[in-house]
């Protein structure tokens, strides 16, 4: 049976754990990103779900692309897609390396619930594409009622990844959103110019974004 109910995020331990164990079913899921709320699955122990103390965001405002990185995307001659491969998307994800850590928290559980979700129209992907038809980058998220929560990234060829983030950026400006959860650090985000906020004002930002409506992504399409 799903979860139907998560303790108040504003709460939590020091690490920022807000319940440990429960399931990945769709709606357990669904629940926990419109609260903010994300699995982090750790080897050995039961499943635990998160809502950090500080929480990253990328505001569109800030958005800080270097001249060289904003040229290598205008002249990268790829073809970007949105939920055209997520199911290869999410297994590149999986299997990309990670320097400092051993193995990922993307286990076969996770790829298997996430496709759930992608089906029901929650989790989105955005693929690059080179010339040759070969898939070369790409990101997934989850979309929390109008905010994209994203989880991961990968490239095959440089800055492909990059690309793709850049393309959804310009995605989700299209569609009324003004701001990214990245959830967690990381130099390159910060190099884009994410910030940290506290919990309280990331969560009252979700709940005001939520309440505009905002449709980020078409409803999917019957296989």
């Amino acid at each position: 049976m799903p979860v139907l109910a998560f303790p108040d995020p504003r709460h939590s331990t020091r690490e920022g754990i807000i319940a440990i164990g429960g399931d990945l079913h769709p709606d357990t899921l669904r629940l926990a990103y419109s609260k903010g709320i994300f699995p982090w699955p750790h080897e050995g122990l039961p499943l635990l779900w998160f809502c950090p103390p500080q929480r990253a965001l990328l505001d569109f405002a800030n958005l800080h692309v270097p001249e060289r990185l904003a040229r290598a995307y205008r002249n990268c001659g790829y073809t970007f897609t949105i939920d055209r491969a997520f199911s290869r998307v999410i297994r590149h994800c999986e299997s990309a390396p990670r320097p400092g850590q051993e193995g990922t928290w993307i286990t076969a559980e996770i790829v298997d619930a996430y496709c759930r979700l992608h089906q029901l129209g929650v989790a989105h992907s955005v693929e690059a594409w080179d010339s040759g038809g070969d898939l070369v980058g790409g990101l997934y998220g989850v979309d929390s009622g109008g905010v994209f929560a994203g989880e991961s990234m990968f490239y095959k060829r440089p800055n492909a990844s990059k690309f793709a983030l850049l393309f959804l950026i310009d995605h989700l400006r299209a569609r009324g959103a003004d701001w990214l959860d990245i959830q967690m650090m990381t130099p390159h985000f910060q190099a884009l110019g994410a910030t940290e906020v506290p919990r309280a004002e990331f969560l009252k930002r979700l709940k005001e974004t939520q309440a505009k409506g905002l449709g980020l992504f078409d409803a999917p399409t019957a296989p």
